[in-house]
This record gives structure tokens, sequence and C-alpha cells, in this order.
């Protein structure tokens, strides 16, 4: 795959070879039928700011080399910050020792999945370096933000900006030698509104994270469009009537659908959690491989895949942490199961090939299977948003994710947002408060009635999808459509809490 731009020269001036070659040789020489070593370059800033002042600046690097091996059927994992081939050798050294401490204990001896070697630069799409653009700069624009909500009616303003640069070098004893350079960014805005009667709520803004550059928070579209709006919505907010719980038909917007998706398909079908090799931090999945090719998932009108190839998608990538290709694959095809997500000894274990899911999150952490970008298909011949609207006859419209509440088996789920609309006669008729909905992972998605159409699709997700022992945080994006669900249970979350 062709980089669309370099690597960052100052990574790769780095002793790369020697990294490299201390390390293979060492794996090498110890008979090991796996070895991989990665050198991985992680920078963090984050910038906060609150009313009219800068609250913090964080700039954060962290790098390092790992070693990772199979000996003798047992995983062997070893990292060092130190960027050196002596470092790396001792590195090396120290996951053989770990995988011979370990032999004993294995059950099953690790396989893995063969992967075609591969060769090449990835480098992912963006326009401008957000790391080129001065904190204070970065700041200016955030208070700026602050001050729209503060001048439209808000009592609190704050906004805060993620930006991430991520380059790995990979490669392992088969001859696979894979750079890659990641930049994603994050902008958010909230507006606090506080009644006279004393009761407050928030509006936070609708722009997702995304694997751009500095020009994600300078969209038209984005954050600085939302920020007077935030303020009037939340007060409308507190001033809407609280929901009647009941069964209604929904309208979900892509901004509220994604975490759906996230929390009952993406995380469901994670082959390692079906396993159960989760089930002790993560939990497991109700969508077990005896069901695989036969399940209903959900309505035929429920097409998901599991994608690392999307343009901007925050988990895209050229090869994962295993040397696997990045591809695109069916998970839920016309409502039925039909894939998983896979890294090599999960792929192994189902007899098949990987589909790219190694991922780690740092440079002294092993990857574990992570999840894809997993993104449900909009109906070509869909209806817009006003004609899924049109189309309900007694309804609520949910825009926007806020809390959430799932079970261990991603089966029994509960979403609330962050807008509400009541819809009577195909109509929008005003703001609720006060609303969530509540189902079952398979009831839910068998009600689903209508998909809209490509222009309601849009790319969601998140940064800090969180998996693991010690726990990791991975980034994902989800795209959806809006579409209708009909007759699912809304509850009063004031009534439930009181």
């Amino acid at each position: 795959m062709p980089a669309s731009r370099g690597v960052d020269a100052d990574f790769l001036a780095l002793p790369l070879d020697d990294v490299v070659g201390a390390a293979l040789d060492e794996v090498r020489a110890a008979g090991a039928s796996y070895g991989a070593v990665r050198v991985h370059r992680v920078r963090d800033r984050v910038v906060r700011v609150r009313d009219r002042a800068v609250e913090g600046v964080s700039d954060v690097v962290r790098a390092g080399v790992s070693v990772r091996v199979v000996l003798d059927g047992a995983w062997g994992f070893a990292a060092t910050g130190d960027l050196t081939g002596a470092a790396a050798r001792d590195a090396a050294r120290l996951a053989l020792r770990g995988a011979r401490v370990a032999r004993p204990l294995v059950r099953r001896p690790v396989e893995l999945a063969d992967a075609p070697v591969q060769q090449g630069t990835w480098v992912s799409g963006y326009d401008v370096d957000p790391f080129a653009v001065p904190a204070a700069e970065q700041a200016e624009l955030l208070l700026s933000w602050c001050g729209e909500v503060l001048a439209t009616g808000g009592t609190h303003a704050d906004a805060w900006l993620h930006c991430v640069k991520e380059q790995k070098l990979y490669a392992d004893l088969a001859g696979t030698r894979t750079v890659q350079q990641r930049v994603r960014l994050q902008p958010e805005l909230t507006a606090l509104v506080v009644a006279d009667d004393g009761r407050a709520d928030t509006m936070r803004s609708l722009v997702p994270p995304a694997a751009r550059g500095w020009e994600h928070a300078l969209d038209p579209a984005g954050c600085g469009a939302e920020a007077a709006t935030l303020a009037p919505l939340a007060a409308e907010k507190l001033a809407a009537p609280s929901v009647d719980p009941g069964r209604y038909d929904l309208v979900i917007d892509p901004t509220q659908l994604w975490l759906t998706i996230h929390e009952s398909v993406a995380h469901a079908t994670e082959l390692d959690r079906a396993l159960g090799y989760e089930a002790a931090y993560a939990g497991t999945s109700f969508a077990t491989p005896d069901g695989l090719g036969s399940r209903r998932y959900g309505s035929p009108l429920m097409n998901v895949t599991g994608d690392r190839t999307e343009p901007h998608g925050l988990s895209s990538l050229g090869w994962d942490d295993e040397g696997v290709p990045a591809t695109r694959w069916d998970v839920v095809r016309d409502g039925v199961h039909v894939g998983y997500q896979l890294d090599r000894a999960m792929a192994a274990e189902r007899g098949t090939a990987s589909n790219g899911c190694a991922y780690a999150d740092g440079p002294l952490h092993a990857p574990l299977q992570r999840m894809p970008n997993v993104s449900l298909a909009a109906d070509p011949a869909g209806a817009d948003l006003d004609g899924l609207v049109a189309g309900v006859e007694d309804g609520v419209l949910v825009v926007g994710d806020r809390s959430w509440s799932i079970d261990m088996q991603r089966y029994n789920f509960q979403f609330t947002g962050q807008r509400f609309y009541r819809i009577r006669s195909g109509r929008l008729d005003g703001m609720l408060r006060d609303v969530a909905y509540q189902a079952s992972t398979p009831e839910f998605w068998a009600r689903l009635a209508a998909v809209g159409g490509p222009g309601t699709w849009s790319l969601q997700g998140a940064l800090n999808c969180g998996k693991g022992q010690p726990g990791q945080a991975a980034p994902v994006s989800h795209g959806c459509p809006a579409v209708v669900v009909t007759d699912v249970a809304v509850l009063n979350t004031e009534e439930e809490g009181a």
C-alpha cells in the first residue's frame, strides 16, 4: 500500500536496523517458531480550557522496543524503553526466558495462522500535522469556542483537544518489515447551563474523533459551528417535558447509534471474548461460534462489516501488530452473523486466516485482539433523516451519545443520548428529557425497520476503547446511517433514579 506522505524523519533516524537485527538474531538462534520486534512511539497532546482560562496542556511521548516470541508453543514477551540494539537483544532474551517459564503451564500450545510476508510503508491521511501547530494556538481556538458558549447563555463551558501521532516499525522472523504513521484528533466542547430553579444539564458537541490532522478542528461544520447552539439546546432540554415511559418507535441518529453498535455488535463479535479468553475482565459474548453462519443477529436490513481500510477510520492501518495487511470483511450479512474479529492465534483456532485485529496501544504492551472499524451499511435507496422521521407515527428521535450499560455477555443493554425529540405523525414535536432505551441485542436489531441512505451515514467513534489486563485503550470508528427501530422500551431516567 503506497504512503500518502512520508513517515517523520526523526523516527526513521532511530537505530531501527540495529534494534531489529539484534532482537531477531537472538530469537532465531533460540529456535523460536515466531519472533517479532516492534519499535513503537506514541505522542499524545491534550489541551484543556474552561470558560476563559487554559486549564492545562500535556504533551507526552512514549517510546520503546518490544519483542514477542513463540517458543515451544508458549508466548514470551518483553519490552524496554531503551532504543538500542543492546537493549533489544536483552529484551529478546527476557522474552525467550518468559516463554520457557510459561511452557510447563501451557495446556494448548500456541499456534498462529499463516500470514504472507509484507514489506512497505503506510501513513494515514491527514493534511496538517497537529503537532506542527503550537499548543497556544490550539488553546486560543478552544477559548473562542467557550466564548461562544458563554455569550449564548452557557453558565460554564469546557473544551478539550486530544492529538495523537503513533509510529511503528514491525519486523518478524518470516521477513515481514513494515513502517506506519497514524495521526488522530478529537476536539470536544461542552456547555453547562443552570436553570433558574437550580436544575442543571450539559450539552456536548457531536463532532467525533477522526484519523485526521489539525484540519479536523478547523472543519467549518465542526465544534466552531456547534459552539453557539449548545447552551440554547441545553436550556431547551431543561425546559422540555419529561418522557412518558413506554414503547416507542425510535429514529436513531449516527451520533448515538455508533455506541450501540460498538457495545452490542463490535464487542460481541470478538472471537477471543466469545471463546471465554476475556471472561475475567472484559466479559464473554452471547454470539458463540456454534451459531456462526446461522444465528439471526438482526433484521435482513442489517449488514455490518469489520474494516481496517476505511479512510479516516480510527482503527484503519496498513498492517496489524502481527504483520497482517488491512482488510474488510462481513460480520453480519442480511441479518445473519457470519464473521468474527481475529488475530493470528484466534484465526488458527478457527482454521482460517487472520483478518488483522492484533494491536498494542503502547511500546511496553503486548498486542491483543482488538476491534477494527465495525460499521453498519447504509441502504443505497434509503431515506434521509427527514424521510425516516416522516415514516414514524409515534416515536422519539435520539441524537448524540451519553451513558450506557450492557451486561458481560453483550446481551441486555440500556443507552441514553444527548438530545431527544418527540415524533408525532411524522413530525418533530419539541424536545424531551430523561430518555433512555432498553433492549436485548437480538430483540433490538430484529426490530430494525428502516436504514437511512448514504447521505445519513457518518463515521463516529472513540479514542479509548478499553480491554485487557493490564488495560489498554484502542481508537476505533463505527460508521452508520440513521435508522428506525420499532417498538423499543423507553425508560424515564429521572423516575428510575428516584
